[in-house]
């Protein structure tokens, strides 16, 4: 009897150290909070905004990829024009890349000299084209629109902090992974200002059904994709937790995050920022995780709801604040 005590003890004792490592793996990834940042802006994004943005930019300027240097130009023409109208601190950052010249766009807000670390605020205006001239409308029209929303609602903001908003080149094949992506080129011209960074990085595509990687996230994360994503590295886990709350707070939106290895989240333009100390996460609907049209010539502006991004752009928003 004392044998069958001492292994139940022991099986009881193997059970909750198992149940407690999980719950803490489960913390450590979702990082939960139980407090909201308020909306507090008079300005909110509007869905119908956000809807003409993306629109012009899938039908307009298609393809606009790597081998389209004049769709790439008149995109970003475009993208200056609307943060020109939110501010005239507005440039294009020019760069070569395969014996090309391509632009960033970049709109600053907030004291020109502050001790603040500075806030970028980030999303690729380039397409994906390895496969034909696709629309590109979630990735990542979208996240472009929702740069220029921000610009406009900025424009009324008293901005405490510098903020800059930039809109990449080169974010695609066959520049990711390579100096020659923009927002390679933009973070080293800021790297010694050890900031924050947001990347938008598809935020448009909600569905009934999410997929996951592995059988662990599909345990612990959403089976509907009805939720927007905040992903970063375990050393940006105080950024993520205030994206979180930001967006939260914004109404009528759920939002999810993970907090990993950088080495498993790392496929946007927040990784070029990683690489000069910054804390930097990304928001994102999940991409091909959830979106069936991810890369093809489905991904049109009809496929995106645009009431829900427009509430992640609130939210973004008072993060930015």
């Amino acid at each position: 009897m004392r044998l069958l005590a001492s292994l139940a003890r022991i099986v009881l004792g193997v059970v909750v150290l198992g149940t407690l490592g999980f719950v803490a793996l489960v913390l450590l990834l979702r990082q939960p909070v139980l407090t909201v940042l308020p909306f507090r802006s008079s300005a909110r994004a509007d869905a119908r905004t956000l809807e003409k943005h993306v629109r012009f930019l899938t039908t307009e300027v298609v393809p606009r990829g790597f081998a389209a240097p004049e769709n790439l130009d008149r995109t970003a023409a475009y993208i200056a024009g609307h943060f020109r109208a939110a501010t005239p601190r507005t440039h294009l950052q020019t760069f070569r890349a395969r014996g090309r010249t391509y632009s960033n766009v970049i709109a600053t807000f907030g004291p020109e000299t502050s001790s603040e670390p500075p806030l970028v605020i980030g999303a690729h205006y380039d397409a994906f084209t390895d496969t034909g001239a696709l629309p590109g409308a979630d990735d990542n029209a979208s996240g472009t629109a929702g740069l220029l929303e921000l610009a406009r609602m900025l424009r009324t903001q008293h901005v405490r902090r510098p903020i800059q908003l930039v809109a990449y080149a080169n974010e695609e094949p066959p520049f990711f992974g390579s100096d020659q992506m923009g927002s390679a080129v933009h973070a080293e011209s800021v790297a010694s200002r050890k900031g924050e960074m947001i990347c938008l990085e598809m935020i448009g595509y909600f569905a009934a059904e999410q997929s996951w990687p592995n059988a662990l996230f599909a345990w612990i994360y959403p089976a509907k994709g009805d939720f927007i994503g905040v992903v970063g590295g375990w050393h940006d886990r105080r950024l993520a937790r205030h994206v979180k709350r930001a967006i939260a707070g914004a109404g009528d939106i759920r939002v999810v995050s993970f907090t990993g290895p950088r080495e498993t989240s790392d496929a946007s333009d927040h990784r070029n920022y990683w690489r000069h100390g910054w804390s930097a996460v990304m928001v994102t609907d999940t991409a091909f995780l959830r979106n069936p049209h991810y890369h093809t010539v489905r991904d049109t502006a009809d496929t995106l709801d645009y009431k829900r991004m427009a509430r992640v752009i609130d939210g973004i928003l008072t993060a930015a604040l």
